[in-house]
């Protein structure tokens, strides 16, 4: 990452923490210009507008912590399954964020269900990424990705508000993927797992 972003994100997490914890107006006057201010900074570095940043991440109170977005790697024979967003048309493994009342493993088989209208057991986990390091755009907030190896036991694809198509591709016949959501580089880690039964789960 960009070291000026590296910076607004750290100024936005201590912005946050200042609002959560500081009861004189002052302060929290102070800790809201420095909010705004790493939100222009992640602008300026960034493909998004300044209103887009600053609903994105200068909404959220409390301590602020890394978001969890789990992904599902679905094989049938040397493809993988990848569903098509309806906003951009760009391609992903099925997933999302993890919501608060779902596991790592009952996320992962709902998002299946939802995006890609397969019925799936969860079997092992992949990787835990951090996604920084792999994806693009910059976030002003932690999130760690979580690839699951899972299996088919039923169900059919089914256009819906958030996807529309779904397909198997072979490595080397990969679609426009959404970068945002996964890189050549994740779904590559996800084939060198399924294809060996002693994988040892990366993680950064």
């Amino acid at each position: 990452m960009d070291k000026l972003l590296d910076l607004a994100v750290e100024l936005q997490f201590i912005a946050q923490a200042g609002l959560t914890y500081s009861e004189n107006s002052f302060d929290r006057d102070r800790f809201q210009r420095i909010r705004e201010i790493s939100a222009e900074i992640m602008s300026s570095k960034s493909e998004l507008t300044l209103e887009k940043v600053k609903d994105l991440f200068c909404s959220e109170t409390g301590y602020q912590t890394p978001k969890i977005d789990t992904r599902a790697a679905i094989f049938s024979g040397e493809k993988i399954l990848l569903v098509q967003e309806t906003s951009s048309g760009e391609w992903s493994l099925p997933g999302g964020w993890v919501d608060v009342n779902q596991s790592i493993r009952t996320n992962v088989i709902k998002e299946v269900k939802e995006e890609a209208g397969l019925d799936v057991e969860a079997d092992r986990i992949i990787s835990i990424l951090d996604r920084k390091k792999y994806n693009v755009p910059p976030y002003a907030y932690g999130v760690c990705k979580i690839f699951v190896l899972c299996n088919i036991i039923g169900g059919k694809f089914e256009a819906n508000i958030e996807t529309s198509d779904s397909k198997f591709f072979n490595l080397d016949e990969l679609p426009t993927l959404s970068v945002e959501r996964n890189t050549k580089k994740q779904i590559e880690i996800c084939f060198e797992a399924y294809k060996d039964k002693n994988w040892k789960v990366l993680f950064d």
